[in-house]
């Protein structure tokens, strides 16, 4: 991956308690490695000291600091989101209102949104995936495809700046597409905002 391709770019991490590690860390490294700037934010109501735990595979894992609440980020301040899965963390950010409303925020702006394993389960929320070719963890695909969505086992899967993959075995191909689809979808944007 060729550096400084997201250079002065902001990229918003939503994720809570039950994150899968990797599918956060791997993903935030890729993009640290093309020098976007990453906030990892989080509802109000799911942090303990400023951190969000994450899950190891099989049992709680190490913790990620919070750069911001849900309350006190505003979507029109990124220029694409990532959503990490893990079973428990996409579905906490579903059932949370003002998650969902904010995810909608980067959907109704056009704004590039990445989402991996279980991550796609928070989108179906937004109402955006009918008629868009995704992927997911296998047992989101039923839930998928009666939300409308077009399944497909593929590594990753990409649809008008939608890009989904399935597992932590997809990292490096889900982080290396991600890349590329974010650097395209907002090259042509503005650099001036708020910080």
């Amino acid at each position: 991956m060729s550096h400084q391709k997201l250079k002065g770019r902001k990229i918003a991490i939503l994720a809570t308690d039950g994150f899968e590690l990797v599918e956060l860390i791997e993903p935030r490294k890729a993009l640290h490695s093309a020098e976007a700037t990453t906030h990892v934010i989080s509802p109000n109501n799911t942090m303990k000291a400023g951190e969000i735990k994450g899950w190891n595979m099989t049992d709680w894992g190490p913790s990620v600091k919070v750069d911001k609440t849900l309350s006190d980020a505003k979507a029109s301040d990124y220029d694409a989101l990532m959503l990490p899965g893990g079973v428990m963390n996409p579905d906490k950010l579903r059932m949370d209102k003002e998650a969902v409303a904010w995810v909608k925020e980067f959907v109704d702006a056009g704004k590039p949104i990445a989402a991996i394993c279980h991550g796609p389960w928070t989108l179906i929320e937004t109402g955006m995936v009918s008629g868009r070719e995704m992927t997911s963890w296998p047992s989101l695909q039923t839930d998928l495809r009666n939300a409308g969505a077009i399944w497909k086992d593929d590594k990753v899967v990409v649809d008008r700046g939608l890009i989904t993959s399935r597992k932590p075995d997809d990292i490096p191909a889900f982080s290396q597409r991600m890349i590329q689809v974010f650097e395209d979808k907002i090259r042509s944007e503005p650099l001036e905002r708020a910080s």
